[in-house]
């Protein structure tokens, strides 16, 4: 099993009043050897915001703004915004989040040429209730755990919630010319494939899209540790060998939820083909900070940066802190090879 390194906590909650409950899941952008850090923030009353610091290397903190870089302003981010991830895309900055009004969790995006002074950019998400999605789901070959989730997010938000859509990235460069989405529909990870962001806007796009939503799934559950669902984890990265993404995978029992980080290669011409597979979870809850928390035994892939030969990996840690894990990329490449196809 390829060999990863825990580099230990590297961003705490802090009296600041955004910040006070935990600090998770931050987008990362490098920029040589600076990386920047944009985090989700979440304060006493359940409110997530988002933060900013910047880091020196993979984790020597350097600045922290005691302001958030991002905050709600309208009613259906009421109860926050979420999980961001960046890319910079020929020279525009593509900021994604969640943002949640209590009953429902979409996507909306944030674009600019300065990453300090980005302009919203608005809901990318399927406009969709559950009870639509069901329907329109029948005309694809799914398997019986949409319905699952469908039935589920209805009892949970009532009939009129809508799809909750998350996971969503870009990858950091156009192939045929065409902007490619990763994004997350439970239980599945999916690919998405467009040529201009207000066709994200046309309900009737999505309700195309999704009605082939089985011919679009990139990250299907496939081993024990994410037999509940997969989402996507951080942007992909571009190497000889094909996209390496670093994604996140859920397992369940009765007695607790773990969640783990995986790792997939994907062909560089047609990401929707998969060359390489980790069967095995890339890491998992193992350290205190990680398995006591907000939330327990999670560990939460979202961003990565590369150092000489190593990747790091930046990831929330039990819902409460950012933690850092490191592996060798070549390494994780040659053993990715060795599980062609699986």
């Amino acid at each position: 099993m390829i060999r990863v390194k825990k580099e230990g906590i590297i961003l705490c909650p802090t009296k600041n009043r955004f910040e006070k409950k935990s600090v998770l899941n931050p987008a990362i952008y490098q920029d040589g050897d600076d990386v920047h850090m944009i985090y989700r923030a979440i304060d006493n009353n359940f409110v997530s915001c988002l933060g900013y610091a910047k880091f020196s290397g993979p984790k020597k903190l350097v600045q922290r703004w005691k302001k958030p870089f991002l905050y709600p302003r309208f009613n259906n981010e009421k109860q926050g915004i979420e999980d961001p991830r960046i890319v910079k895309l020929n020279d525009i900055f593509y900021l994604t989040y969640v943002i949640h009004d209590g009953k429902n969790a979409i996507t909306s995006y944030s674009l600019g040429k300065n990453i300090f002074n980005l302009k919203r950019g608005g809901i990318i998400s399927p406009k969709i209730m559950y009870r639509e999605a069901g329907k329109i789901f029948s005309y694809s070959k799914l398997k019986d755990d949409y319905y699952f989730f469908e039935s589920f997010y209805q009892k949970y938000g009532g009939k009129n919630v809508l799809i909750w859509h998350k996971d969503v990235f870009l990858f950091p460069e156009k192939i045929n010319n065409r902007y490619i989405l990763i994004h997350r529909i439970l239980p599945d990870v999916q690919i998405l494939q467009f040529d201009d962001f207000n066709q994200l806007k046309d309900k009737y796009f999505w309700v195309m899209y999704l009605s082939n939503l089985s011919k679009n799934v990139i990250i299907e559950g496939k081993h024990g540790f994410e037999s509940r669902h997969v989402g996507g984890g951080a942007p992909p990265i571009k190497t000889k060998h094909g996209w390496l993404m670093i994604y996140h995978g859920s397992e369940e029992s009765n007695n607790r939820k773990l969640y783990h980080a995986g790792a997939i290669l994907t062909d560089l011409k047609n990401p929707k083909k998969i060359i390489g597979r980790l069967p095995y979870p890339l890491f998992s809850p193992t350290e205190d900070y990680e398995i006591k928390g907000m939330v327990n035994n999670v560990v939460f892939p979202t961003g990565t940066a590369i150092f000489k030969n190593r990747l790091y990996i930046y990831y929330g840690a039990a819902d409460t802190y950012i933690a850092l894990a490191s592996v060798n990329i070549d390494n994780l490449i040659k053993e990715l090879l060795k599980y062609k196809n699986k």
